[in-house]
């Protein structure tokens, strides 16, 4: 696709980064009951990024706390802005950055809560008031304020083909006055998008995004999808990940090659307090500059496992494994709580 004769291309996240972003969490979100145990998983995320050498953002209302919490990490490659947020959902809320050429273009989406579920004011705000702060080094387009989109419900494997569920995207509470049609017209003019995968299957149990892509298949490089499996038929997610399997062993990329599937395992069941299963996955890892930080969850056979399986796909990049089971208890993971933007895009 192009804009002003320029190719449009939402890049795959294993391209070159300039930074990656967190939102900070804070007495004001919902981990306020458990703020110290949130806290201390975020400093071991901005820990990792920053011992690899990878440039962090930081959004919070007030960094100055942040600042004292990450006082023994380099903050010469850390930029700290003070903004409010409703929560820490980095990948959601965040702008989904574009090339159009060799041009950054900061997309500024609607963020309504996950579909109407959650407070959603200040976060849907934090693009337009990055942008106010100076951060942006490309272009800042605004004019998909009225699309409904989160950066954890597509994946891109930066030749053309965008991965979806349509449970999320066609969800009435987010677009609902669009049809599948319109909507993959929509993306295809907005990310440059040149088909579509849809997933009819999949989900988690306590995953109140409706389906994103990020809890259940990932784009790897050379053709690889890593998707989240089990072969335990008494667990109430195999039926329906056995028909996602299905369906993406019929998938094909823009250049008609069938993928290489890689199956990552379902961690054992996590449940809350009131006994209601946490929709846990190895599928929610993130990708940096020649690293991949993948979720933890206490449980070393499956942990140990989950590491290998991404070890093999990204051969030459250091695979970092850390303990999301604080994460897990507000239903979100790593890569949920994380944006990464392409090189070219921010000012340090």
């Amino acid at each position: 696709m192009t804009m002003n004769n320029e190719e449009i291309r939402l890049p795959a996240e294993w391209e070159p980064q300039d930074a990656i972003m967190l939102l900070w969490p804070h007495e004001s979100t919902d981990w306020n009951y458990m703020l110290d145990d949130a806290q201390n998983c975020f400093t071991e995320i901005a820990s990792a990024i920053n011992n690899e050498h990878e440039r962090l953002v930081i959004v919070a209302p007030d960094t100055g706390k942040v600042r004292k919490q990450l006082q023994f990490l380099d903050q010469s490659t850390i930029k700290f802005i003070d903004t409010n947020t409703n929560d820490t959902w980095a990948r959601d809320v965040c702008p989904i950055t574009t090339l159009k050429g060799k041009t950054p273009v900061i997309n500024d989406f609607k963020f309504n809560g996950w579909g109407l579920k959650y407070a959603a004011n200040f976060d849907n705000l934090v693009t337009s008031e990055l942008k106010k702060s100076g951060l942006f080094d490309g272009c800042y387009y605004n004019n998909q304020l009225s699309f409904v989109i989160e950066g954890g419900s597509i994946e891109s494997d930066g030749n053309g083909t965008l991965l979806t569920t349509s449970k999320c995207l066609l969800s009435p509470n987010r677009n609902g006055g669009y049809d599948k049609d319109k909507i993959s017209s929509m993306l295809k003019r907005m990310l440059g998008t040149q088909q579509i995968l849809w997933l009819d299957y999949g989900y988690l149990e306590g995953d109140d995004t409706d389906s994103h892509i990020d809890t259940l298949a990932r784009f790897a490089p050379d053709d690889n999808i890593v998707f989240t499996s089990t072969e335990n038929k008494s667990d109430t997610h195999y039926d329906e990940l056995k028909k996602m399997k299905e369906q993406l062993c019929g998938f094909r990329s823009a250049s008609l090659k069938p993928y290489k599937l890689t199956e990552l395992p379902l961690p054992d069941p996590i449940f809350d307090k009131e006994g209601k299963r946490l929709p846990a996955t190895y599928a929610n890892f993130l990708i940096g500059n020649k690293f991949v930080l993948v979720p933890t969850y206490n449980q070393p056979d499956n942990d140990k496992a989950a590491i290998e399986t991404i070890q093999h796909i990204f051969r030459n990049y250091k695979i970092i494994g850390i303990n999301c089971i604080p994460l897990i208890q507000q239903h979100g993971s790593l890569h949920c709580v994380t944006m990464q933007f392409p090189k070219g895009s921010i000012k340090f």
